[in-house]
């Protein structure tokens, strides 16, 4: 049976997937107007349906006679579901019927298309921080009742009726005493554009109750196209002139190459050119599998003497404990209530322990690539990539070339995973600047060795965590130190807004190892959130309390916390004694304004020192969820990225070189180690929307732990717990 919502929504007349076998067919996309003389890019065909979405009805909405709807979408599009989630919001305030909604990336215009920046500072197209949905909440929902309004007065023009007497219903417009109808796609053939649309007042947009979309299952409109192959990444793409590229960078962050063996290079078969670059040497042909031949042959002197030469990580850590015993380091202090020195001195009871954890990669499907093309005069270009800054990539590329940024025009393509390593532009600066060079667009790919060996890591470090007991058992003090390289990279989840606790100082002790790092999924909640939930439940425990008791405890000034983590121990009936051989760990953590708790249960292969986990229930608490299966979704994939993260993956250093090189080195969880089971509950709300794409990985990494501890006895504080550190752990 054919869907409806896949025949509006989609088309696709040429999957990728025929493009790349090179079948023939129409394949021309994407024009590149004075940028390269209108030459064309290849990619796609262009669709009849595509070639007349019709009028302007505001600046974020298009509409034909046909009635369907076209809505632009600002966000990068990575497997998050945002182009989905977004165009709801204008869809439901616009009462657009969905079946006949379709979306089309937004020009990069942050002045019109941006989202309130942090802290007021202007406005934003960056996708990250699991802020997509939050920041554009209001804006769009105005954004989608503006277009409405736009209609209805049209409507009124037309029927000379007054606009207070009219209504909608899904794509229709009804004279409410006579019932006269008029549809959207009727009002478009003779609709004009108004030069003023009044702001509408917050208190006539829907009330959560008459959400029609938000709130419900809507089918995700970039899945079909993902499925048959037709989406377009930048990988894709394909450019008259086009050259392939790759670069074998220096193998210590900040050496730079002297000279390589120029002639032996330039005389292998499809080698055009080679490029000297400050980090690295570059080689460009026709064929991309010339290339990899060459790069295996290239013999490259390096410069010594950057920051990062010496950096080993497997010692770094005796630093970070001299550096955390020492009262004459100073640090960056993100908290400071109370005086926990001297609580801490005149505590009942005191606790202390370490935590550690190592570099993690961002490990997203699509390795990184991007086609640049700079024109003759080396003063513009046009760009095509998977980015989650866009602006940044253009703000750049313009500093690059020495010319303005409206000399950069960038087409977004879909990202095949981002999790921050995106948010960077260095790999499309690289394109064009190798572009530049060679004055022939660049189509430059990262290959999964370049990814990891030249990566942008979430950053090592340890924590020192002392707590002080009163006589009643209460939690009186909290001491938290973090140690290492990132400072701001360091800092995030450290604070524990939703736990009363009088007494805290929570500080950052930066250290400079000279090594490339960058923000990771939910930044630095991974390994913080950790260490808290971990020395929390190590408290509980020494205590004589349950854990999940405990955390009720301190967090019972927070009632919204609470039912979050009540909601997760009452999902895995908390209190249950497990089967034999498992263990249940419970964990709290907030992210991007969200509130999440789960409960883990593990069992371990005490022989080999692996840990399953067998099943997660986890809660959400996200204020108003625009997609509840989506949000499900995002749960799901945020928990098994951070189990992940918890149990295996580690980037290590010698000498300042990286270690690892693929995935047979770099260990992602397997499909066979995915838990059995992951059950999610959405706490119903009607608090704005807050992110959900990060908060499931804080929860993973004490909930794990905890779950071994309660299992063994055995309490594991070095991430990742693999297998080696855990028969470790036993033997000890």
């Amino acid at each position: 049976m054919k869907n409806s919502y896949i025949q509006l929504n989609h088309q696709s007349p040429v999957s990728r997937r025929r493009f790349i076998s090179g079948t023939g067919g129409l394949t021309f996309l994407i024009s590149m107007g004075g940028f390269l003389n209108g030459s064309m890019a290849f990619g796609t065909e262009i669709s009849e349906s595509n070639k007349s979405i019709g009028k302007d009805i505001t600046v974020w909405v298009k509409l034909n006679s046909e009635g369907i709807i076209t809505i632009l979408n600002p966000s990068a599009e990575m497997g998050q579901g945002s182009m989905t989630s977004l165009a709801v919001l204008i869809a439901e305030e616009l009462d657009a019927d969905w079946n006949m909604v379709r979306v089309e990336q937004s020009p990069i215009d942050p002045k019109i298309y941006g989202r309130p920046g942090w802290g007021g500072r202007g406005y934003h197209m960056i996708t990250v921080g699991s802020m997509t949905v939050s920041g554009y909440f209001m804006p769009l929902r105005q954004a989608g009742a503006k277009a409405r309004y736009v209609l209805m007065k049209n409507a009124a023009m037309k029927w000379k009726l007054p606009f207070s007497e009219l209504k909608t219903e899904p794509n229709m417009v009804i004279h409410r005493p006579t019932n006269q109808r008029m549809s959207y796609g009727e009002i478009a053939s003779f609709a004009k554009p108004l030069k003023d649309i009044p702001d509408i007042p917050r208190k006539n947009l829907k009330r959560p109750e008459e959400f029609r979309l938000i709130g419900k299952i809507v089918p995700r409109i970039d899945i079909p196209e993902k499925v048959d192959g037709s989406a377009i990444y930048s990988m894709d793409v394909k450019v008259p002139n086009m050259l392939y590229a790759t670069i074998l960078r220096s193998p210590v962050n900040g050496n730079k190459p002297i000279n390589f063996n120029e002639k032996e290079i330039r005389s292998m078969t499809g080698i055009q050119e080679t490029v000297i670059l400050k980090h690295g040497v570059a080689i460009l042909g026709k064929h991309y599998e010339d290339l990899l031949l060459a790069k295996r042959n290239l013999k490259v002197n390096w410069s010594q003497g950057s920051n990062a030469e010496m950096f080993n990580s497997e010692k770094v850590f005796e630093e970070y404990r001299r550096v955390a015993g020492s009262q004459k380091n100073r640090s960056h202090v993100l908290t400071q209530k109370g005086d926990t020195v001297s609580v801490l001195k005149k505590a009942e009871r005191t606790y202390s322990a370490d935590f550690l954890s190592d570099h993690v990669y961002h490990a997203q499907m699509e390795p990184l690539n991007a086609v640049v093309a700079v024109n003759s005069a080396g003063d513009g270009a046009e760009i095509w990539a998977g980015t989650q800054s866009p602006t940044g990539a253009i703000k750049e590329v313009a500093k690059l070339l020495k010319t303005s940024p409206s000399n950069i025009k960038l087409n977004p393509c879909m990202l095949g995973g981002g999790f921050g390593r995106r948010s960077m532009s260095d790999f499309i600066v690289e394109a064009a600047d190798l572009s530049k060079a060679v004055r022939n667009p660049v189509k430059l790919i990262w290959s999964r060795e370049d990814d990891i060996q030249y990566g942008a890591f979430r950053p090592m470090c340890l924590q020192r965590l002392n707590a002080g007991m009163d006589a009643d058992g209460n939690l009186i003090a909290w001491q938290h130190s973090i140690i290492g390289d990132g400072r701001r990279l360091l800092s995030s989840g450290a604070n524990i807004p939703y736990y009363d606790i009088p007494n805290q100082h929570i500080e950052i002790i930066g250290l400079n190892h000279g090594v490339r790092l960058k923000h990771w999924r939910a930044v630095g909640h991974g390994f913080t959130k950790f260490a808290i939930e971990a020395f929390l439940d190590e408290i509980a425990v020494s205590e004589g309390v349950d854990s999940y008791h405990f955390h009720r405890k301190v967090m019972r000034n927070s009632p919204r916390a609470l039912k979050v983590l009540e909601a997760a121990a009452d999902l895995a009936g908390w209190g249950d004694i497990p089967s034999e051989g498992h263990a249940f760990g419970i964990s709290f953590a907030e992210r991007s304004g969200s509130l999440a708790a789960c409960v883990a249960e593990v069992s371990l292969e005490r022989s080999s020192g692996k840990i399953l986990v067998h099943r997660i229930w986890a809660a959400l608490d996200a204020g108003i969820i625009v997609q509840p299966d989506n949000a499900v979704a995002q749960m799901e994939g945020a928990i098994i990225y951070g189990l992940s993260s918890v149990l295996s993956e580690r980037v290590t250093f010698k000498q300042g070189k990286v270690q690892q090189s693929n995935f047979h080195d770099y260990q992602v969880m397997r499909m066979v180690d995915v838990p059995e089971e992951i059950h999610v509950k959405l706490i119903d709300s009607h608090e704005s929307p807050t992110g959900i794409g990060e908060t499931g990985l804080p929860i993973t990494g004490g909930a794990v732990a905890n779950a071994v501890a309660a299992l063994t006895g055995i309490r594991l504080r070095h991430l990742p717990f693999t297998p080696e550190r855990v028969r470790k752990a036993i033997a000890s």
